[in-house]
């Protein structure tokens, strides 16, 4: 089975926003790595209003961790608040802090 998909080989996407202390800490790179070790694709980026916005794709499970992973944040970070939303997955290849 490849990494990344379920059992199914069904690839599911999500958007999650997190807010808190989260930019200029290592964020992106943090979920990033996070994102690799689950084999996710997608990318992590900064918005204007001080959040992080990651959008990724794989299986259910390697969302489910990445989203567990990503509510700790870095020892740096103070993540308040995560939102998720499932999203159509658009069939990335890789994962980049933006």
């Amino acid at each position: 089975m490849k990494e990344g998909t379920s059992k199914d080989g069904e690839i599911r996407g999500a958007r999650l926003l997190v807010s808190g202390r989260v930019q200029g800490v290592g964020f992106r790179y943090f979920v990033m790595q996070a994102a690799d070790g689950f084999g996710l694709a997608g990318y992590a980026r900064n918005l204007p209003n001080g959040d992080v916005e990651v959008v990724a794709e794989g299986s259910a499970h390697a969302l489910a961790a990445l989203e567990e992973t990503v509510r700790t944040g870095p020892g740096s970070a103070r993540v308040d608040r995560v939102t998720r939303e499932d999203v159509e997955p658009r069939g990335r290849s890789g994962f980049h802090a933006r």
